[in-house]
């Protein structure tokens, strides 16, 4: 039986997060996988790229799987899988700063959601290419898609380079952003925070409003940034957000989310990304010569959504929830700073931004060779990654001080070998 997620976090009280106060009562909600780490002596650093999972997600998924086993069709009555969707759609929605829950859109990923973008765009239906700008630093997956649909003369784009390189760190200026948005531009796509560095986007609003100034609308991807800093997508005015809980709200791949700005709802922008989810009276299975969409967000739905993956994302994103971001939040930079301390002292030279508060959720270590080095830490029983030959190193509530102290002494014998 799984401890309760709501009770262990109020036993924690409402001030700042201590490492013994998480011990005591949250790390008894992730038994199994820290006693996965103590088997194989592993100190979890990746936290930044797979979130680890709470022993209630194995639970929650089993309760989807039982309703299959036990009322099959009867599975879609409203107290069933689709309670599972309102769910989900509900704690994005919360976790975002988004007042219409039908407005948040389950994806599978979250170019997903990109292509559900771009396939509604432009909205005169002219044959032109859509007109976009984005930075170099977007993730892989967005920058393919993009390309391919530059490939397929669908798209034109205009690409931000870094403004500045800080000791082989890429960093953006929001002018050299605000320089490419021209008149004639559809679309903006910017990351929040830069999945390669870290660097949290500056002036985000004033990208946004320029992009509406030129009768463009923008695409914010938060997956770096939901879970790590307070997010508001509905006041930042952003017309799109995509994300989801691969990471720092630790719900494993395929439950990701495109969130759509109420103003955009129940106008005439439709994405051809649909299916039968998007219908009105879906399940009346009445045709009509002309698709009648559901209302709100709704029509922007696809097929039949994979309802196993809500049901996963659901107990990380109750914990994130009921902890709170700002907590998290200043708790994480107070293990970079323990972290970079310790990496200091063991003549390791991470690099250290002069406003930590300008960064995500991990601390960087410049190499020549990231991946190589990854896999030397991985030896030494130190798990993480690298990207752009950056070591991502990603602490989180489940890591003791010491483990980042150690951490750092590994890195130091790596690096002295």
């Amino acid at each position: 039986m799984s401890l309760d997620i709501e009770t262990q976090v109020a036993k924690l009280g409402t001030g700042p997060l201590t490492e013994a106060g998480l011990q005591e009562h949250i790390w008894p909600l992730f038994s199994r996988v820290i006693d996965g780490s103590r088997m194989k002596n592993e100190i979890y650093l990746a936290n930044h790229s797979l979130g680890r999972p709470l022993d209630q997600m194995e639970l929650d998924i089993r309760e989807g799987i039982d309703l299959w086993y036990s009322r099959m069709d009867d599975s879609w009555e409203v107290d069933a899988w689709p309670a599972a969707i309102l769910r989900f759609r509900s704690q994005v929605a919360q976790l975002i700063g988004l007042s219409d829950v039908s407005a948040v859109i389950p994806k599978t990923s979250a170019g997903q959601g990109l292509r559900a973008v771009l396939n509604a765009l432009p909205v005169d239906t002219s044959s032109r290419p859509i007109r976009i700008v984005a930075t170099r630093g977007e993730f892989d997956s967005i920058d393919f898609i993009l390309k391919t649909y530059v490939k397929k003369g669908r798209a034109k784009i205009s690409w931000v380079e870094p403004s500045s390189i800080e000791r082989s760190v890429a960093l953006f200026d929001s002018g050299t952003i605000l320089e490419a948005i021209q008149l004639g531009t559809d679309l903006v796509v910017v990351s929040q925070v830069v999945f390669s560095t870290g660097q949290i986007l500056p002036h985000l609003n004033q990208i946004v409003e320029a992009a509406h100034q030129v009768g463009a609308m923008c695409l914010v991807d938060a997956y770096h940034a939901v879970g790590v800093i307070p997010v508001q997508f509905e006041s930042l005015c952003a017309d799109f957000m995509i994300g989801g809980s691969y990471k720092y709200t630790r719900g494993g791949p395929g439950a990701c989310w495109l969130a759509i700005h109420p103003r955009h709802l129940n106008t005439p922008l439709r994405t051809l990304d649909t299916g039968w989810f998007a219908k009105k009276d879906k399940f009346s299975y009445r045709r009509s010569d002309e698709p009648e969409l559901a209302d709100g967000g709704d029509a922007w739905l696809e097929s039949t959504p994979p309802v196993l993956v809500m049901y996963q994302a659901a107990s990380g994103l109750k914990l994130t929830l009921a902890i709170g971001v700002e907590r998290l939040r200043d708790y994480n930079l107070w293990q970079q700073s323990i972290l970079r301390e310790a990496f200091e002292e063991n003549g390791v030279h991470c690099f250290t931004p002069v406003d930590s508060g300008a960064f995500g959720a991990y601390s960087l270590l410049p190499t020549t060779n990231g991946a190589e080095f990854c896999r030397s830490l991985k030896a030494a029983c130190v798990n993480t990654d690298s990207r752009n030959n950056c070591v991502r190193f990603g602490p989180d509530i489940l890591n003791s001080e010491e483990e980042l102290r150690e951490a750092a002494r590994i890195a130091g014998r790596v690096i002295a070998r």
